[in-house]
């Protein structure tokens, strides 16, 4: 995908790697629009960066879809969206209320199927089609204690991604699809608590990456968002599903894997001596 001259639209773009994504993006030659809930933090970044900024809540598909067509009223098309916005506050799972998982779900899942609700319409629209970026974590692809809500909606996301991809080719379309997997990124995340809605008070609480139940025995590798954003805009001009920050992390994905790939076999074992 060439990105120059084009039109994209960034969530969660005031802060962390979405602003840096944003930022890579502005530096490709592209128009872009960064939305956040947090108005003044996203005005301060959209002048800093050179971006466009349009305060959205994406939790909340009618300010999603007001995002869409004023992008769209503005710039006359929209080339890319990446549905980054997010939340990442931690719980046990004993100690997760309903307004726990329904901030979670809102913002992380609804967030991203508000996105592509409302933008795939316009980048369909588009001659030489488009890119749709979505926001996972490698808590998309492994579980991790004291993340159950946060996993839950992660893991929702890499398979909304891949399944959407699928439906896409079977158009025969030119709109690519990639899944960013990030592991430890120096982003706000663990400061998310700021923006929870009075009325979905909970559970969930700000824990620091660091001070986690995953990382409490060993260093976080940390990587900048500028490095994430680079391979981010790499994915896209080069069409790849997955982007992976932090290859190291193979391991405890092949062993889940190893895991589901041995119940096969087991089952295929049991069927096989019940025919005999």
């Amino acid at each position: 995908m060439e990105l120059r001259g084009k039109v994209g639209v960034v969530t969660g773009g005031a802060s962390g790697i979405g602003k840096s994504i944003a930022a890579a993006l502005v530096a490709e030659g592209m128009q872009v629009v960064i939305s956040d809930i947090q108005a003044d933090r996203l005005q301060a970044t959209a002048d800093e960066i050179g971006a466009t900024a349009i305060q959205t809540d994406v939790s909340k598909a009618e300010e999603v879809e007001a995002l869409a067509q004023a992008v769209k009223a503005r710039f006359g098309a929209v080339h890319l969206l990446c549905n980054n916005a997010g939340i990442g506050p931690m719980g046990m799972i004993k100690d997760l209320t309903l307004n726990d998982w329904r901030w979670m779900l809102n913002v992380n899942l609804w967030g991203v199927i508000h996105g592509v609700t409302s933008f795939l319409p316009i980048l369909r629209e588009n001659a030489d089609g488009g890119h749709i970026v979505n926001t996972a974590s490698m808590a998309g692809l492994i579980p991790v204690p004291g993340l159950t809500a946060y996993c839950t909606t992660k893991y929702a996301i890499v398979g909304l991604s891949e399944a959407m991809a699928q439906d896409l080719a079977l158009e025969g379309g030119k709109i690519g699809v990639s899944i960013l997997c990030p592991g430890p990124v120096q982003t706000d995340l663990g400061n998310s608590t700021r923006n929870r809605p009075a009325e979905l008070a909970g559970g969930l609480a700000d824990v620091q990456l660091e001070d986690s139940v995953q990382f409490q025995d060993q260093a976080v590798d940390w990587l900048s968002s500028e490095a994430t954003a680079k391979l981010v805009v790499h994915a896209i001009k080069h069409n790849e599903r997955y982007i992976i920050t932090h290859p190291f992390m193979a391991e405890p994905v092949e062993r889940r894997n190893r895991v589901i790939e041995e119940a096969f076999r087991t089952e295929a074992a049991r069927r096989a001596e019940t025919a005999e």
